[in-house]
């Protein structure tokens, strides 16, 4: 019984040669690599368009061990998970960066128990890498995760080694260029709602915090940690007030904090920014949802997620790729100052 070669599906090779490149070349174009040159890139895919190649994910994942998904692990509570849009954005940037890949992502909220169930299965092989996101000093079980498949995390790690690849926002210039815009409109008297300070976010926006005031040869003031929710800064914003007179001006390391923050200056008879200027930290979707708006700084979330995602697939793929990306922040001025 005869069979119709023509019939058969496209090879790998087959597209290789038609395109004139390297099976490797195919291979990197295919799972999404951005280490492929302009022209190769558009050859390929005029040969995989012509062929009607379609790559085998089981084939090739038996060949190759490779499971063809990424992990997203996140050390947070579902709540905090679901309701900071800091989240639904890097989810998005990342998404957005797979799909241009042949990667499927794997979402794991590791927060109730101590990281045994994630990384057991993380180690199993059930993954080709991860990328961690929001990772505090007591979360130990990503070291674990980061010796068994390819990590890039988001934000300086806890414990950073040269070997590590991540993707962060320079927080730290962020809190100095936002207490100093505080400075220049003639504010003296600034205090800080922190972010956990078992974070490096947290740690570095607090840093940044007290070089600009440093700078300004002004003392510090009153500082609170709220956690990175809305409770968290209103429980701080009812502690600075119970330690004495209202500062003139708070900076505020994340919208979600500034929106509790307000709530309780407005409960107190305080006017923002008549009698506390407020400035936040995200940019993100709460900040024009609350009133005053908010004066914020600009962190591009969804960009730190499409890089993070574009670093762990040249990973994959044996290309080169930057250990430390750190992007800018921004100054959003809006009606809280």
């Amino acid at each position: 019984m005869s069979t119709d070669a023509s019939s058969a599906p496209a090879t790998i090779e087959e597209v290789a040669a038609a395109a004139g490149v390297s099976r490797s070349t195919v291979s990197r174009v295919v799972n999404g690599s951005t280490s492929v040159s302009p022209s190769a890139l558009e050859a390929v895919q005029r040969a995989i368009s012509e062929l009607n190649y379609v790559p085998n994910r089981a084939a090739r994942s038996l060949a190759s061990r490779q499971t063809q998904a990424i992990a997203l692990v996140v050390p947070e509570d579902t709540t905090r998970f679901f309701g900071d849009p800091f989240f639904a954005a890097i989810v998005s940037g990342i998404n957005a960066r797979l799909t241009r890949s042949d990667y499927v992502l794997n979402l794991f909220i590791a927060s109730d128990d101590p990281g045994d169930k994630t990384t057991s299965y993380l180690r199993s092989g059930a993954v080709d890498g991860a990328i961690i996101v929001s990772h505090h000093t007591s979360d130990t079980f990503i070291d674990r995760i980061a010796t068994a498949v390819p990590v890039v995390y988001g934000g300086r790690p806890v414990r950073e080694r040269e070997r590590d690849f991540y993707v962060d926002v320079d927080n730290v210039r962020g809190g100095r260029d936002a207490v100093a815009f505080l400075v220049a409109r003639g504010h003296r008297r600034i205090a800080t709602i922190t972010g956990p300070l078992t974070m490096p976010a947290g740690v570095d926006r607090l840093a940044g915090y007290r070089q600009a005031l440093a700078e300004a040869g002004l003392d510090e003031g009153f500082i609170e940690e709220g956690g990175f929710t809305a409770d968290g800064g209103a429980d701080a914003m009812r502690r600075m007030l119970d330690r004495g007179p209202a500062p003139d001006a708070i900076f505020v390391a994340s919208d979600l904090m500034a929106r509790g923050a307000l709530s309780v200056l407005a409960a107190a008879g305080l006017r923002v920014p008549e009698d506390v200027a407020i400035i936040g930290f995200d940019d993100s979707p709460v900040a024009t949802s609350v009133t005053p708006q908010l004066t914020t700084m600009r962190q591009p979330s969804f960009e730190q997620g499409e890089m993070m995602a574009s670093t762990l697939l040249d990973i994959l793929a044996g290309a080169s790729a930057r250990h430390v990306t750190i992007l800018e922040t921004e100054l959003i001025v809006r009606d809280s100052v």
